[in-house]
Order: C-alpha cells, then sequence, then structure tokens
C-alpha cells in the first residue's frame, strides 16, 4: 500500500488487528507508536497519519493530519464492453491507478452476455479494485462507475455531456462546462484512422472500447451517427483490459491535464 485510505466515516475510529490496513502497517512496513504513514480520506484531502497507540488487543489509534489536495483527475471517459469477470477487476483497478475520471460498462452486441452477471458489482469487488488502484497511485479520488445495457441507451444518454466539478473541494459555483470532448471508439478491425494521428490537447477524450469480439456493425453505425472516430489501435487482436489501458496511455499524452 502507497497510501493508507479510510472512507470518510472511519476517520479517527480504532483500526481493528486484522484490518488489512492494521496488518500492512505493522506486519510489513513495521511501524510502532508515534511512526507516520501516508493517508488521505477517499473522497477527500491526503497527507500524514500517525500511530498513537498500539493496544493490547491489537487494533490501532491513530491521528490525522490531512491538508493535500489529491491529484487532478485525468479528463478521460472510457467505455468497456463487459470483459470476462477476472478481467474486470483488474482493469478497474488500473484505470482508476490511472485517474480516469470515470468508467462505463457497456453491453455489447458481440460481448458474453453472462460476463454481466457478475457479482463483482454488487459485493463491494468492484469498489475494492477501484480503492487499489487509488492506493497505488497516492490518491483519495475514485472513477465514477457506471453501468449501461447497450451502447444504443450509453450513447442516448450522453453521460459525458453532464457538468463536472472545477477544483477541490467543489465549492459554489463549482459546476462548470468543459470544452467539448473528443469522441473516440478504437476498432482494429475497421477504423478510419490511428490513435497516433489523434490530436485532442486541451480537450476532454471519451474512448470507447468493445468486448473481446469486437463492434458489430450496427454499433459501429450508432457510434459513428453519434460522433464517435474509429480509430486503431494496431494490427492485432487485443484483450479488452489490454486494449483499454493502452488507449488511456496514449490518449494521456494528448491531453493537457487540468492544473
Amino acid at each position: 500500500m502507497n497510501i493508507i485510505l479510510f472512507e470518510p466515516h472511519e476517520a479517527g475510529a480504532p483500526l481493528m488487528k486484522r484490518d488489512e490496513r492494521t496488518v500492512h502497517l505493522l506486519k510489513r512496513l513495521h511501524k510502532k507508536a508515534g511512526d507516520e504513514f501516508a493517508a488521505g480520506i477517499l473522497g477527500g484531502r491526503l497527507g500524514i497519519g500517525r500511530i498513537d497507540a498500539i493496544e493490547a488487543g491489537g487494533s490501532l489509534r491513530y491521528t490525522l493530519d490531512l491538508r493535500e489536495e489529491p491529484p487532478p483527475r485525468l479528463p478521460l471517459r472510457m467505455a468497456v464492453g463487459f470483459p470476462r469477470p477476472i478481467q474486470l477487476r483488474r482493469l478497474l483497478r488500473d484505470l482508476s491507478n490511472l485517474g480516469l475520471e470515470a468508467v462505463d460498462l457497456l453491453g455489447t452486441d458481440l460481448g458474453e452476455k453472462s460476463y454481466r452477471d457478475t457479482r463483482l458489482l454488487d459485493d463491494g469487488g468492484a469498489r475494492a479494485a477501484l480503492i487499489e488502484g487509488a492506493v497505488q497511485a497516492r490518491d483519495t479520488g475514485l472513477p465514477g462507475l457506471r453501468l449501461f445495457p447497450d451502447v444504443r441507451s450509453w450513447l442516448a444518454e450522453r453521460p459525458w455531456e453532464a457538468a463536472v466539478p472545477q477544483g477541490f473541494p467543489p465549492g459554489p459555483g463549482a459546476f462548470r462546462e468543459r470544452p467539448a470532448p473528443e469522441l473516440i471508439a478504437a476498432d482494429n478491425l475497421r477504423p478510419r484512422g490511428t490513435f497516433s494521428g489523434l490530436a485532442a490537447a486541451g480537450r476532454p477524450l471519451v474512448i470507447a472500447v468493445g468486448s473481446e469480439r469486437g463492434w458489430s456493425d450496427r454499433e459501429r453505425e450508432l457510434l459513428e451517427a453519434a460522433g464517435f472516430l474509429r480509430l486503431s489501435l494496431g494490427k492485432r487482436a487485443l484483450r479488452t483490459e489490454t486494449a483499454c489501458v493502452a488507449a488511456a496511455v496514449l490518449a494521456m499524452e494528448k491531453i493537457q491535464e487540468p492544473g
């Protein structure tokens, strides 16, 4: 763990003996009473924690001094055709680690329908994966996560058009419109260009990546009608998680991060 994160309601409450954060601090980092550690509140500020006492029962008492703002979110929204459940956990972790603004999970024409039945989205596993990515990045923010039954409903709602908060923490008048995003659909089978030619500096990006079998022709038509440019990530067929991370990294070079 690069940072110990607390839910807002946990701040100040003792960490129990079997809590993985307690185990990490005491068994792996060999921290003792009086030692400091990197800490933060999910959705809040980050800074330093200090171990006040280690109780006889093994619980840990601490104080927090959180004065730093979290790193800015990358103005990138990623829509993904449902991958295999085992891939989904890794994917959410990695996209959170990169600092994406939001992740949308889509049902697709060629995607395996059973993948949508994963319990990861109901049992806390998805949130745990997002937190794991934030911990690795020393961040307190998590990407927004939403589900859509299909590409048509996602395009109809156009969630990327909603105003987003500017600055931290959001105050009065903090929600402002941004420049229209560049709309990209990764498509190695029938592209109309490549990511190398993308010129989106200073603009947010929305990138859609299909399921393992890619997009259907119907979905290509829907995406194109909605203003999406289909771009290739290369000649190889990629795993969904590989395509998402590759697209995000390529996009990061084209986006001027908010400061």
